[in-house]
């Protein structure tokens, strides 16, 4: 073997190693793949009741709880100020709020116009019962919450309506 296959050789074998590392790096920082109804959720865009589109992907790697509602559902009604006050309370540590309306635009924009919320809201339609289902909602009914941690994957679900103390025990890791 000549000096110069030698030192070809070495060259292949440095770049084929110093790939393999910036692939194994890029693994990492990556972080692990989600499971399917993650997926399902993260890759979501719903449109704004005030225009505009959500982005749901841009609301990773910081809790979130993710409640399902419409305006017909007094139980969903109910328990709108209690997540909003929730997001006060805890947005200094991280947490978002994200309430998906399984509902008309109209009526939900007539809604929003008596009770102003302080979270994203995004019009979820009847894709939000598909959506609602991936997540683990079986049965279908409203309201339906869901808490993501930090990592993008699912740590908590409610069929029902929650209270605030519920909430705070979620927050604080006691749920």
């Amino acid at each position: 073997m000549t000096m110069f296959e030698r030192r070809r050789n070495w060259l292949i074998t440095g770049a084929g190693l110093a790939a393999l590392g910036l692939g194994l790096t890029w693994r990492q920082q990556a972080g692990p793949t989600l499971s399917a109804e993650a997926l399902a959720f993260w890759s979501s865009r719903f449109d704004r009741p005030e225009g505009g589109e959500l982005i749901v992907a841009g609301m990773r790697g910081k809790p979130l709880l993710l409640n399902f509602w419409a305006t017909w559902c007094p139980p969903c009604v109910q328990e709108l100020p209690e997540l909003a006050q929730f997001r006060r309370e805890f947005k200094a540590q991280g947490w978002q709020v994200l309430g998906l309306a399984v509902d008309s635009p109209t009526p939900v924009r007539e809604f929003l116009h008596k009770l102003p919320l302080d979270f994203d809201i995004g019009m979820a339609g009847l894709t939000g019962t598909d959506l609602a289902r991936k997540l683990g909602n079986t049965q279908g009914g409203l309201p339906f919450s869901v808490a993501f941690g930090a990592n993008g994957e699912v740590t908590w679900r409610k069929l029902g309506g929650t209270n605030l103390d519920e909430l705070r025990r979620l927050a604080t890791g006691l749920a």
